[in-house]
C-alpha cells in the first residue's frame, strides 16, 4: 500500500465495469468515474483550489458526492458536511475547516449559503442523466491549470468528531490512512469485483465513505447508492440490484426488522452478509437479522480516527461471536492502564490502537493530542477486555459508566438485557443523580408492543445483579441518535434526569 492515494483505490476496477449506480438514475463505470474525477479535479484546481485548501461539499447520497469527494481529495482536502445542518451549525463547521470552496446542488443548501464566509467560492454541482458532471460557479476560473497528483501523506478528508461533551475534534485524514482502511475492510470481508455494496450510511460520515464505499473501489466492485436510507423502499432496492451486502448502524437494522415481520423480503437470498457497526449491537438483534433476513451478521468497530473499521468478527465459517466487535483487522489493539501501561488478556482498561490507518494527531488541538497519544498508541475513550483469541468486547464509554455507590456500571449491559425482552426496541440506560449513591441506574425504552415498567424491571431483575437494574424506566417514543444513527446516550440522560 506504501505510496498509494484514494486516485489509486479506482484503478482496482475493471475499465467497463460498474463501479456506481443510482436507483432510477446515473451508473457509472469505472473509466467514467475516473474521467469525472479528474474533470472535477481540474475545475477545483481552476478555482484555486491547491493542497493545503478543503472544499465543503453539502450534498446527498448521490454519484456527485462521491466523485467530488475523490476530486477535492485529490487537489486538496475534502470536507463533506450534513446538508440537515442548520445555519449556525453550518457556521462553525465552515469556519472550523476553513472552507476555500463550498459546493452544493443548483438551487439547494440555503442555510449553508447563508452561512458561507466571505472569500469562501460557490459551486453549484449536478451530473446529467449520462453522467457528465456540470460545476457551475461566479469566480473565475484559470483554464490554463490541471490538477497534479497527491501524494501518499497528503490530507485527503477532515471530518469532526461526533462527542457531544466538548467543542468537536477535526480530525486529518491522510491518503495512507485511507488506503489501508480500504484494503483492511475489502480483505476482512474478502470483497470481490461481483460484490455490490448497498450504500445507505451518509456520505459525510466515515462509515459510508470508506466502509461501503472505497473499500468496494478497492475490490473493484458496484457501490448502489439510493439518496437516503428509507425503510420502505429498501429491500426493493436491494432485489434490483443484486446486492450482495450493506452495512449500517443498529438504529437502521432495528427499523428494517420493525417494517419485517414476515416472510424472508425478496433480494435477502443474495446477500452475502450484513455489516453492523458505529453503535453497539445487541446480540438479541443480531440473531433476529439472521433469522429474519438469513444471511450471517458480522459486527464491527470503527471510529472516525481509525479511518472506519478497527475490528470485525470474521465471516464463517471462522467463529462469530455475538457480544464481542471481533478480532483486529489490520489494526493492533490493546487493553491499557490510566497510567499508559499495557494489560494481559482478560483484563478490563482502555482499549488503545495503532496501525497505518490511524491519525497522526488532530487539527490544532495540541491539548486533545497530549491526552490520546501515548507511547504511539491512540486512546479510543471506550473500555473493553480482549480474550485469549483477540476477540474484543466492549464495555462502554469510559466517560458514560454509571457510578453508582462506587460500583462502576456499564450501561450497554443494561441495554443488552432490555433488549432482550420480546416488547422492547430500543434501550437506553444511563445515570440519574442520587442524594446517597451519588448516581442510581435509570433507562429509557421504546415499545414494540404493550408492556408495563414493572414487568420490565422484574425481568432485568431476574438477570443482573440488584446493583445494576434500573429503578427508573422511561417509556419513550424515540431515542435521539446523531445523523448517522448513533445513539445520544448523553442527550437522553439530559432530557431525562431531573434539573
Amino acid at each position: 500500500m506504501a505510496g498509494q492515494t484514494l486516485l489509486d483505490v479506482l484503478q482496482h476496477g475493471a475499465a467497463s465495469d460498474p463501479a456506481i449506480a443510482v436507483p432510477a438514475g446515473v451508473r457509472l463505470t469505472y473509466r467514467e468515474l475516473r474521467e469525472q474525477v479528474a474533470v472535477a479535479a481540474d475545475h477545483l484546481t481552476q478555482l484555486g483550489v491547491g493542497r493545503e485548501d478543503r472544499v465543503a461539499l453539502v450534498l446527498p447520497n448521490s454519484a456527485e458526492a462521491i466523485v467530488l469527494f475523490l476530486a477535492a481529495a485529490a487537489v486538496g482536502t475534502a470536507a463533506p458536511l450534513n446538508a440537515a445542518y442548520k445555519e449556525d451549525e453550518f457556521r462553525f463547521y465552515l469556519q472550523d475547516t476553513a472552507a476555500r470552496v463550498l459546493v452544493v446542488p443548483p438551487g439547494q443548501g440555503e442555510a449553508a449559503r447563508r452561512a458561507m464566509p466571505s472569500g469562501v467560492s460557490l459551486v453549484e454541482a449536478q451530473m446529467d442523466s449520462h453522467g457528465g458532471l456540470a460545476m457551475e460557479s461566479d469566480t473565475p476560473r484559470d483554464r490554463s491549470r490541471t490538477a497534479g497528483a497527491p501524494g501518499d501523506d497528503d490530507v485527503a478528508l477532515v471530518l469532526h468528531t461526533s462527542g457531544t461533551t466538548s467543542r468537536p475534534k477535526l480530525v486529518p485524514l491522510r491518503h495512507r490512512n485511507l488506503v489501508a482502511s480500504a484494503g483492511n475492510i475489502a480483505s476482512t470481508y474478502i470483497l470481490q469485483p461481483n460484490d455490490v455494496a448497498l450504500c445507505v450510511m451518509p456520505l459525510f460520515h466515515i462509515h459510508g465513505l470508506m466502509a461501503s464505499t472505497m473499500a468496494t473501489f478497492r475490490s473493484g466492485g458496484l457501490v448502489v447508492v439510493p439518496p437516503k436510507f428509507d425503510p420502505m423502499t429498501f429491500w426493493p432496492t436491494l432485489h434490483d440490484h443484486h446486492a450482495t451486502w450493506y452495512s449500517a448502524v443498529p438504529t437502521m437494522h432495528q427499523m428494517l426488522l420493525m417494517r419485517n415481520r414476515g416472510e424472508r423480503p425478496p433480494g435477502a437470498d443474495g446477500l452475502r452478509f450484513i455489516r453492523s457497526s458505529s453503535s453497539a449491537l445487541s446480540p438479541e438483534t443480531m440473531a433476529q437479522l439472521e433469522s429474519r433476513f438469513g444471511a450471517p451478521v458480522v459486527e464491527a468497530y470503527g471510529m472516525t480516527e481509525a479511518s472506519h473499521q478497527m475490528a470485525s468478527n470474521p465471516l464463517p465459517p471462522a467463529p462469530r461471536r455475538p457480544g464481542t466487535v471481533g478480532t483486529g483487522t489490520g489494526v493492533r489493539i490493546g487493553i491499557m492502564t490510566d497510567a499508559g501501561e499495557l494489560l494481559p488478556e482478560g483484563s478490563v482498561g482502555e482499549v488503545v490502537i495503532r496501525g497505518p490507518n490511524v491519525i497522526d494527531g488532530y487539527s490544532n488541538n495540541p491539548e486533545a493530542n497530549a491526552t490520546s497519544f501515548v507511547d504511539g498508541w491512540f486512546r479510543t475513550g471506550d473500555q473493553g477486555t480482549m480474550d485469549a483469541d483477540g476477540y474484543l468486547s466492549l464495555i462502554g464509554r469510559l466517560k458514560e459508566m454509571i457510578n453508582r455507590g462506587g460500583e462502576k456500571i456499564a450501561p450497554r449491559e443494561i441495554d443488552d438485557v432490555l433488549m432482550q425482552h420480546p416488547a422492547v426496541g430500543e434501550a437506553v440506560a444511563f445515570g440519574s443523580p442520587h442524594p446517597a449513591w451519588g448516581e442510581e441506574v435509570v433507562a429509557a425504552v421504546v415499545l414494540k408492543e404493550p408492556v408495563t415498567e414493572k414487568e420490565l424491571i422484574a425481568f432485568a431483575r431476574e438477570r443482573l445483579a440488584d446493583y445494576k437494574v434500573p429503578r427508573k424506566l422511561y417509556i419513550v417514543d424515540k431515542i435521539p441518535t446523531t445523523a448517522t444513527g448513533k445513539i445520544q446516550r448523553r442527550a437522553v440522560a439530559e432530557a431525562l434526569n431531573p434539573k
